[in-house]
């Protein structure tokens, strides 16, 4: 009633001029922030010259090589653990309260991966990479301080490469080498949206995607050579 009253007397809508204050909102595909990434050529020789410590007290290292050889993300290696790994199948199965879906998810683990969980054996019962000092989970900053220390390489001017951006590397060069779309999302964890074809995935196609992620591990570990 108030605003019938107050339309009597003033007939434009004070609320009209509001978007000619206000600016424009961006949707929500400009909202999302881009995670800079490596390019996926530059990885080898980034992983050689920086990642390859020989120090027993360094965990950044080796755990931020083990997450670019399992394409995972920043909280799920931080928070391995070892009753999550099975060294004998080659199998990390991540719990489903652990992934960001919800949905457990096995990774098969290449054999630089098994060699550097063979590496951080005997550190803690319970974490794989725990912290040196404090033997507790390592906070998502300690990956982020490292790559802005080694000024790691990125595709944003200006910004360093980040820990999730590897996953980003990871899928262009799958698409660069011709893998199949279901096999390098399901590597990444990535749901089907798609209701009718959700209902027909009924695996996780673990045996097809280790051939992808052992072609991925020898690329990374500059096994094989950069072909454009």
């Amino acid at each position: 009633m108030a605003w019938g009253w107050a339309h009597e007397h003033c007939p434009s809508n004070p609320v009209d001029v509001v978007h000619h204050l206000l600016p424009q909102q961006p949707g929500k595909s400009v909202r999302t922030k881009h995670q800079p990434a490596m390019p996926w050529q530059d990885i080898p020789a980034f992983v050689t010259s920086q990642l390859r410590s020989t120090s027993r007290y360094d965990v950044t290292r080796p755990m931020l090589e083990f997450l670019i050889l399992t394409a995972v993300r920043s909280g799920e290696v931080r928070g391995m653990k070892w009753a999550e790994v099975d060294l004998i199948g080659a199998v990390w199965t991540i719990p489903a309260e652990r992934m960001k879906a919800q949905v457990q998810h096995r990774a098969p683990l290449s054999d630089r991966a098994i060699q550097i969980l063979k590496n951080q054996q005997g550190r803690h019962e319970n974490l794989v990479f725990p912290s040196p000092r404090d033997q507790v989970e390592l906070s998502d900053m300690v990956l982020t301080s490292f790559l802005r220390r080694v000024k790691a390489k990125s595709d944003v001017p200006e910004r360093f490469a980040t820990a999730h951006g590897f996953r980003s590397s990871f899928r262009d060069w799958c698409s660069e080498h011709a893998y199949a779309h279901d096999l390098a999302e399901r590597s990444l964890a990535h749901m089907v949206k798609n209701r009718v074809e959700a209902a027909y995935h009924r695996t996780d196609l673990l045996e097809q995607r280790r051939p992808l992620m052992a072609a991925w591990a020898d690329f990374v570990c500059g096994l094989t050579p950069i072909v454009n």
